[in-house]
């Protein structure tokens, strides 16, 4: 794919935008790098493209969802001075969530959000809110790999029989591996580290649900891992690089509280492999959401 354009200049404009217009795109450069139509949205000066997802065939609690129903991914671009700036949502699959998290991170783009918008869906579509800014190419070939992953094929499910009445986890291990002390009880094994934000005037703490959680079951040669971690928004896109990095997935990414300061995001996770690896993986978010940091 050649995107040697000047990207804040429009050298090439595609047919559903009027020559007239002062484009500051080459919007055919950006809709050929992200395998997506766009459209010229004047009154805000963006440039917006839309992928329906026509490929998924979703339905929930009885009704067909169609792209106009909410099953179109979008990314728009807006010239900010020298650079571009971009932001967007991205339709997927549960399956397809870590493979596209990876391209928007390995391709300098922020993943600010992963939730849901439909109830009772089948298959599970989750959205994953994307943001970015500098160069113009640059961010339209990462949205488009983003928007590539997304539309992969589906990994076969690696088998995991873990059922925490037969687990055989070694507490002091795991312990060390996480670096805290944590509770061995019925099978599970969870830790909690504790955060403080202040919220309508009163500083809250561990107990009230300002906190990191871990909970493990099965062997420690093959455990799962889910729990929360709680961060400042700052921290958000070192804890998905490091967490990534050790092969545990983004379930979830959203606020719990509002009001609160500092400013907090919550992130739900979910992991399966060698015990204190997992715990491990863990440990390296907890080392870069430290209280003083």
């Amino acid at each position: 794919m050649n995107l040697n354009v000047v990207f804040l200049l429009l050298t090439s404009v595609p047919a559903h935008v009027s020559p007239a217009q002062e484009v500051p795109f080459d919007a055919s450069a950006i809709e050929r790098a992200t395998g997506a139509k766009g459209t010229w949205i004047a009154a805000e000066d963006v440039f917006k493209v839309s992928l329906p997802r026509t490929d998924l065939s979703v339905m929930a609690e009885g009704v067909r969802i169609t792209p106009p129903m909410g099953l179109t991914s979008w990314a728009s671009f807006r010239r900010s001075g020298a650079l571009a700036l971009v932001m967007g949502d991205v339709v997927l699959t549960e399956d397809r969530v870590a493979p596209a998290m990876d391209a928007a991170l390995s391709g300098g783009l922020e993943v600010t959000a992963l939730h849901n918008h439909f109830a009772g869906d089948s298959p599970r579509i989750m959205f994953m809110h994307l943001a970015g800014a500098g160069d113009g190419p640059r961010l339209a070939d990462s949205v488009g790999k983003v928007f590539a992953a997304s539309r992969g094929a589906t990994a076969p499910a690696a088998p995991a029989t873990i059922d925490p009445t037969s687990s055989t986890l070694d507490r002091e291990a795991l312990d060390r591996a996480l670096g805290v002390r944590g509770d061995y009880s019925s099978g599970v094994y969870k830790a909690v580290v504790g955060r403080k934000t202040r919220m309508h005037g009163e500083t809250l703490g561990s107990a009230m649900g300002v906190n990191t959680w871990a909970a493990m079951a099965g062997t420690m040669d093959r455990a799962v891992i889910d729990g929360d971690v709680v961060m400042k928004e700052s921290e958000l896109q070192s804890v998905l690089k490091t967490m990534r990095k050790s092969g545990i997935r983004i379930v979830a990414i959203h606020n719990h509280m509002t009001g609160e300061e500092p400013r907090l995001v919550f992130l739900h996770y979910w992991g399966i492999g060698p015990a204190a690896s997992l715990a491990a993986g863990l440990r390296s978010a907890l080392m870069l959401t430290a209280p003083g940091r």
